[in-house]
């Protein structure tokens, strides 16, 4: 096979699987180890692809990079609502205190709270604009929101003070976003600001409630802001399997599927 057409075929995995190893690599193809990595460093220049351990990712999947708001409402938005929706069956019946980080698949919950009239929370408490507008159409909810320096990309209060809140409230249940789960890093967002708030949020919460779509799945970005034993539950479209599944049992986290 010319390196044309393997380069053709390496683009193709990497755009389906989002990431491709140097081993998986080497046996598809028959060639070397060394080949390959010829073969993705010349990609890498191209701005194919990017190199990371043992093999490489999309482009796309750099550890800083954070969706535009039109990217993340439009992105797997069938997904997310279903998520949202089954995330939305998991509020305990009796009133309860209910914290809700930013995040699309939050904001649609909060829009499915605020419209249900037979579960109303006692409390909602958030930092993100889009979440606070929502439940305020609902003028049966109290609502607390957290105020701080509002972050543009996810109209979200950030900062000291904004963690200084959080951090004297005991809520029942949060419902939190992610931009990333991995098997052994856990959480994770592109933002550091943004992490301190969601690792302020999930020691905030009796109960940790997860809304994360199978891309993100084994994802990877820049800032930790939980392990997976901090979280009680994850809300999915799809059944995490390998290392994810696996290291999810065993941080006992209960996996509930839309």
């Amino acid at each position: 096979m010319f390196a044309e057409e393997r380069h053709r075929l390496i683009t193709e995995m990497i755009a389906g699987n989002g990431k491709v190893t140097v081993a998986e690599l080497s046996a598809r193809f028959d060639i070397t180890r060394e080949t390959v990595r010829r073969d993705l460093a010349q990609l890498e220049s191209e701005g194919t692809l990017r190199r990371v351990h043992g093999g490489a990712v999309a482009t796309q999947a750099a550890s800083t990079r954070e969706e535009s708001h039109f990217e993340r409402t439009t992105i797997h938005s069938e997904a997310k609502s279903r998520i949202a929706r089954a995330a939305h069956r998991l509020l305990p019946a009796e009133g309860v205190s209910v914290m809700l980080d930013a995040g699309t698949s939050t904001e649609i919950l909060a829009g499915l709270i605020a419209q249900d009239t037979t579960n109303t929370p006692s409390l909602v408490i958030t930092h993100a604009l889009p979440i606070a507008a929502r439940i305020a159409t609902n003028t049966q909810i109290p609502l607390e929101l957290i105020g701080g320096r509002v972050r543009g990309l996810t109209s979200a209060a950030t900062g000291a003070g904004t963690v200084d809140q959080l951090s004297k409230l005991n809520a029942d249940v949060a419902f939190i976003g992610t931009n990333a789960l991995h098997s052994t890093f856990g959480l994770s967002t592109p933002d550091p600001l943004e992490a301190t708030v969601k690792t302020a949020i999930v020691s905030s919460a009796q109960r940790v409630i997860v809304l994360a779509d199978s891309s993100k799945f084994e994802r990877l970005t820049l800032v930790q802001f939980a392990k997976l034993d901090a979280i009680d539950t994850l809300v999915t479209d799809a059944a995490p399997n390998g290392e994810l599944a696996a290291a999810l049992e065993a941080a006992d986290v209960e996996v509930v599927l839309t």
